[in-house]
C-alpha cells in the first residue's frame, strides 16, 4: 500500500485515535517555508483543535519537558488533548507507553517522522504516518472543511400537535 492510499485510509476514519508527537510536528513545520505563522506549541494545538473538530477524529499531542508553568490558555484546547511528558521523559516514550498499553492498537494512527516510535508503531500493528504528510491532509482538510447540515426545523419549531399525539399515544401517555 502506497503512501496516499494509507493516509487516505487513516485519514478516512480507519484510526480512532491519532497520536501526534508535537515537537517532531513543530520541527517539519519549521522546515516549510509556508508555515510559518504556527511556532509555538499552543499555535499548534489550535491549529490541529480546527482539524479534529472538522474530522470528528479524537487525537493527542504529546510535547517534550514539563511545558509552559501557565497551561490555562491550553485548557481552552479540548481536542486534541494535550500533554507534557514531564522532567524525566520525552514524548516519545509518552508515546510508546501509550502504544504498549493500548487494548486496540491497530486503531491508533501516530504521527511522527522519528524512526524509532514509526517502528514502535508498526511492532503493535498501528498506522505511523510522517509529520509532513500528516500536515499536508490538515491543510488539505481543513482548506476543504465540511459544510455544517442546517438544524431541522422542526428543531426550532417543536413538533406538530399530530406528532406529538402520536408520540403521546406511542408512549401511553394521556394529555
Amino acid at each position: 500500500m502506497g503512501v496516499a492510499e494509507r493516509l487516505a485510509g487513516i485519514m478516512a476514519g480507519v484510526g480512532d485515535m491519532t497520536i501526534i508527537d508535537g515537537d517532531n510536528l513543530l520541527w517539519a513545520l519549521r522546515q516549510t517555508l509556508e508555515e510559518r505563522e504556527i511556532t509555538t506549541e499552543l499555535e499548534l494545538c489550535r491549529a490541529l483543535s480546527r482539524y479534529f473538530a472538522v474530522t470528528g477524529e479524537p487525537g493527542q499531542v504529546v510535547f517534550d519537558g514539563a511545558g509552559p508553568a501557565d497551561r490555562s490558555e491550553f485548557d481552552t484546547v479540548t481536542n486534541p488533548e494535550i500533554l507534557f511528558a514531564g522532567f524525566n521523559r520525552d514524548a516519545d516514550s509518552v508515546i510508546e507507553e501509550r502504544l504498549k498499553v493500548n487494548t486496540s492498537p491497530r486503531r491508533l494512527t501516530v504521527v511522527s517522522s522519528d524512526r524509532r516510535l514509526r517502528k514502535a508503531a508498526a511492532v503493535r500493528k498501528a498506522a505511523a504516518v510522517k509529520s509532513e504528510e500528516f500536515w499536508e491532509q490538515v491543510r488539505r482538510e481543513l482548506k476543504r472543511g465540511r459544510p455544517r447540515k442546517p438544524e431541522p426545523q422542526e428543531k426550532r419549531e417543536g413538533l406538530s400537535e399530530g406528532e406529538t399525539d402520536r408520540w403521546m399515544e406511542a408512549f401511553g401517555l394521556d394529555q
